[in-house]
């Protein structure tokens, strides 16, 4: 099986950036701390990342506390999560009401 690693910060041509790290990996559960900005092409990473993750038969908790800002698809991309029963945490009232409305 593939073991998750973390990933390195990375930058784009407009500074969005997303810190995607392991911050716990278990039998049975991993824990991912992001930090930046959901947008772009870091949805496809978090996508990609997740559904690794969750083919392994592993439980998904995403630590959110650093997210500051989700575009239009990494607000659908956390519901669909949401609705594969992966956890979310810390995730800011402002993040919480971009989900929402992008939701509408």
């Amino acid at each position: 099986m593939a073991r998750l690693v973390p990933y390195s910060l990375r930058r784009l041509e407009d500074e969005a950036v997303l810190k995607i790290s392991v911050i716990g990996d278990s039998d049975n559960v991993v824990e991912l701390a992001l930090e930046g900005k959901l947008v772009g092409p870091w949805v496809d990473e978090l996508e990609r990342v997740s559904h690794e993750t969750l083919s392994q038969s592993k439980s998904l908790t995403l630590n959110l506390e650093k997210v500051w800002f989700v575009d239009s698809r990494g607000a659908a991309l956390l519901r669909d999560l949401a609705g594969k029963h992966v956890s979310q945490s810390n995730r800011s009232q402002f993040v919480n009401q971009l989900v929402k409305e992008m939701g509408q």
